[in-house]
C-alpha cells in the first residue's frame, strides 16, 4: 500500500532572475519587429519604451545601449501584449490590427492610445485587460 508523505507547504521567497544584458537586447529586436507590424512611429516607439526619440533611433539602427529596470519591464509587458493578442487571434493580422482599434473597454480609445499615456502602468493595463480576455487569470 503506498504511503503518503507530508507536502511542505511553507511559503518560499520568490527572487526571480534578473534579464541579462543579452535577454534585454533580445527582446529588444522583437519588439522592434512588432513596431513594424503594429506600424507606429518612432516618437510613439519611444514613447512605449520611455526613450528620448534620437535615442530610440540610434538604437534602432545598431545595438541597444544599456537597457534599465524600467525598460525591461516596458519590453516584457510589450511582449505579453504581443503574446496576449497572439493566443486571442488566430489571423497575425487581426492580432496586429486590433492594438489601433477602439475599444469599449478602454473608452472608445485605442490600445495603442492607452499605452502612449507613457506610463509603465499604461502599458500594463492593457497586457492585464488582455490575460484577463484570454483567460490567463
Amino acid at each position: 500500500m503506498p504511503q503518503l508523505l507530508p507536502v511542505n507547504t511553507e511559503p518560499r521567497d520568490f527572487a526571480p532572475a534578473p534579464i541579462s544584458d543579452a535577454e534585454a537586447a533580445a527582446m529588444f529586436r522583437a519588439v522592434l519587429n512588432l513596431f513594424r507590424h503594429w506600424q507606429i512611429t518612432d516618437e510613439q516607439a519611444a514613447t512605449l519604451l520611455d526613450l528620448p526619440v534620437r535615442t530610440y533611433r540610434r538604437w534602432k539602427t545598431s545595438r541597444p545601449g544599456r537597457i534599465t529596470r524600467d525598460g525591461n519591464a516596458r519590453l516584457s509587458n510589450l511582449m505579453g501584449v504581443h503574446k496576449a493578442l497572439r493566443v486571442i487571434f488566430r489571423e497575425p493580422q487581426r492580432a496586429y490590427a486590433w492594438i489601433k482599434a477602439p475599444n469599449a473597454a478602454f473608452g472608445g480609445h485605442t490600445a495603442l492610445d492607452v499605452m502612449l499615456g507613457g506610463e509603465l502602468t499604461d502599458l500594463m493595463r492593457v497586457r492585464r485587460y488582455l490575460d484577463a480576455e484570454r483567460g490567463a487569470w
